[in-house]
């Protein structure tokens, strides 16, 4: 398995395994500089969103690389206040422009506002079915959230973006999607750099040289699911990356399951009105 293979989605379309996440990366060049060194050191999906207000920073960073356009996977998703049919086609078109680009790789919903998810998701139907989106999917459903939206649409989502990490290994998320062929992709999978203090994670390290950081990104991919661990440090982001050249064991991934906690580290917006 390496980062050139990807992950391919319910509509054959492949994504990279690993992207880069930008929450909090600021539009006064922190975020550009964080793309630019992500694609320089060779990841080619980026993760941004409405709500994270540097669209137009993700923009010029890949407007200005010498990669083309079509090798970068680029994710955006479509805020709370901007859900609802209409509002949700408009937000699109206001991404599109901040993004500077004609396209958007995977559309997403941010989080699932219980009255409106299911006209947004309508809208971005629309959005797939006329090709300004290459696949589109959601954010933060829970199991009973998706079947209900799946009961509404001949789409399945192609890809639910969920926290999870060795505290919150989501294992009845990751069979649900299994199942229904939806891809799995984790945000803050690193705990916030917190799985630097977890004893079983920094053993597993020392068999490879790798960090706690880099064995819990390679315990995800293993997994089948895939990451945007977020970073503006140039060191880290290339680190993040340095996960393609070892495989963990079953006894190491059974280790990994077994530090679950169900435990949220993020808010949770996911019954929201």
């Amino acid at each position: 398995m390496n980062e050139r293979q990807g992950f391919k989605l319910n509509n054959d379309l492949l994504m990279p395994q690993i992207g880069l996440g930008v929450l909090f990366a600021k539009n006064n060049g922190e975020v550009e500089n964080a793309v630019t060194a992500a694609l320089n050191v060779g990841y080619r999906k980026i993760d941004t969103a409405s709500a994270y207000e540097n669209e137009l920073g993700v923009g010029n960073a890949i407007k200005h690389h010498k990669i083309k356009r079509e090798k970068v996977f680029v994710t955006t998703k479509v805020w709370n206040t901007e859900q609802g049919y209409d509002q949700t086609l408009r937000a699109f078109d206001k991404s599109l422009t901040r993004l500077q680009t004609d396209y958007i790789d995977l559309y997403l919903i941010h989080w699932p506002v219980k009255t409106k998810y299911k006209e947004t998701y309508r809208a971005m139907k629309r959005i797939y079915e006329i090709g300004r989106a290459k696949a589109i999917g959601v954010c933060n459903f829970s199991v009973t959230q998706l079947e209900d939206l799946m009961a509404s649409t001949t789409l399945v989502p192609a890809l639910n973006q969920v926290e999870m990490h060795p505290y919150l290994n989501q294992s009845e998320m990751v069979k649900f999607a299994k199942h229904h062929h939806i891809q799995l992709e984790a945000w803050r999978p690193i705990m916030m750099g917190d799985v630097l203090k977890i004893p079983e994670l920094i053993k597993i390290g020392a068999t490879y040289g790798k960090s706690a950081v880099q064995v819990t990104l390679r315990w995800l991919i293993q997994r089948g699911v895939s990451v945007i661990p977020k970073s503006v440090t140039p060191e880290r982001i290339q680190q993040n990356f340095q996960i393609f050249d070892f495989e963990l064991s079953k006894v190491e991934m059974d280790t990994v399951e077994r530090l679950n906690q169900n435990r949220r580290l993020g808010e949770d917006l996911s019954h929201i009105e």
